[in-house]
């Protein structure tokens, strides 16, 4: 039978014992600077050795690595800002979903309205395309996707840097599913969408009226979001 261990005598107190403690000393995690200062220097060196060839292939990839770098340390994805609302009853990302829609709707018509007062090509007008049942079934197929692999284009890319392996399964499915996208996107160009129709809000509403309707919309959905949320957390308390 193993001995049991002695409790020491507090000497400062008579008669008093004191119980002999085991410290736990927890194993120092290995700092992870070195390696950040590493990986910051080869993405510099690349970006050097990418703007020596093109300097748009630097800027993408600079702007690429600041983009990732914000993902994943924002968790931002979209299929997230529609999921969690139905799941745990949060809109907090839903949120920043539309705010970032509102600050990027502002800066897209300020260009576009500075353009066609210049009387000036209006840029990005290239990609208004057509809206038919195309959209919808695009839609209704990426959507499912999404649920699937647990996660949009965005959140799938900064989750595969994280090593997840069921990003990087759906990554790969990504690609094969581009593919085929792209070997019948010509049927689909002269068989449905090229019957569609092109809806610029601008032409429509006006320009100051697009942008009052596009905001509005966002600001709705936002309320709506935030509203909400408030009604779950109410009705988890009680």
């Amino acid at each position: 039978m193993a001995d049991s261990p002695t409790p020491a005598v507090d000497t400062g107190t008579p008669g008093r014992i004191r119980r002999s403690s085991v410290s736990q000393t927890r194993k120092k995690k290995a700092s992870t600077i070195p390696i950040g200062i590493v990986v910051f220097a080869l993405i510099v060196v690349v970006g050097i050795l990418f703007a020596a060839d093109q300097a748009n292939l630097a800027f993408f990839w600079f702007t690429g690595t600041v983009f990732g770098y914000i993902l994943q340390k924002a968790r931002f994805c979209f299929t997230a800002s529609l999921r969690d609302p139905y799941l745990t009853g949060g809109t907090s990302l839903t949120k920043a979903v539309l705010t970032a829609f509102a600050v990027t709707s502002l800066g897209f018509w300020a260009i576009q309205y500075a353009a066609a007062s210049a009387g000036l090509p209006i840029p990005g007008q290239s990609f208004v395309a057509p809206i038919n049942v195309h959209t919808a079934v695009g839609g209704v197929l990426f959507g499912i996707g999404m649920v699937i692999s647990g996660g949009c284009a965005s959140g799938t890319l900064m989750r595969v840097g994280e090593g997840f392996m069921m990003q990087m399964l759906s990554i790969a499915f990504f690609v094969v599913g581009s593919v085929i996208g792209a070997a019948h996107f010509g049927w689909w160009m002269e068989n449905v969408i090229v019957h569609g129709r092109s809806i610029h809000m601008a032409e429509i509403f006006g320009w100051f009226g697009a942008l009052v309707v596009q905001l509005g919309t966002i600001a709705l959905l936002w309320i709506a979001a935030d509203k909400f949320a408030k009604a779950k957390q109410g009705a988890a308390a009680h």
